[in-house]
């Protein structure tokens, strides 16, 4: 039978999650009430986007050491670190968003005068092809927050994918110290 995620898991991620989106929320409205000027908002962005890089990598580093250390089997490794992906692929497409929102020459290939749906759907698109590696190049970071914030996304991409996913019992047995020879 299969086993639910411990409760102060659910609750970790859910409260993530509320701060992931509490933030945007907090800078979308500081940007509409024009209490802070645009280039600081996006700075703004760009600073809670490396802080936001920074904790994802630490949590991804403990989830691996914790799927180690307790012998979890990978299929929940797996659904672990697709909730986590989720997260951040979601929390980035928001500072996209909060980028394309504040100043439009953040990024090309977005149409001019779409509505804010349709803006937040291809922020969400731009960052799913980040962090997939595919970059399909119809939209491009222009100025240097988006750029930094791009970078983050896939450094963290990088990360995520290549040394959490790519071999995970050979990385196991080598935390243990066993040789696969």
């Amino acid at each position: 039978m299969p086993t639910r995620p411990q409760p102060s898991q659910l609750t970790r991620q859910a409260t993530e999650t509320f701060v992931i989106l509490a933030a945007a929320g907090i800078v979308h409205e500081l940007w509409r009430a024009e209490l802070i000027s645009p280039p600081a908002i996006c700075w703004l962005v760009t600073v809670i986007a490396l802080v936001k890089t920074a904790y994802f990598f630490v949590e991804n580093l403990q989830h691996i050491l914790l799927a180690t250390s307790h012998e979890i089997p990978y299929h929940k490794f797996l659904a672990l670190m697709g909730v986590n992906m989720t997260q951040i692929t979601a929390s980035f497409a928001l500072d996209f968003f909060l980028l394309e929102a504040v100043a439009t020459e953040s990024f090309s290939g977005f149409a001019a005068g779409l509505a804010e749906p349709r803006i937040l759907f291809d922020c969400f698109f731009y960052s799913l092809l980040n962090f997939t590696f595919f970059g399909f190049g119809d939209i491009t970071p222009q100025s240097i927050p988006a750029k930094l914030v791009t970078l983050m996304e896939v450094t963290l991409a990088f990360f995520t994918v290549i040394f959490l996913l790519s071999d995970f019992i050979s990385l196991k047995d080598s935390l243990r110290g066993k040789d696969r020879s």
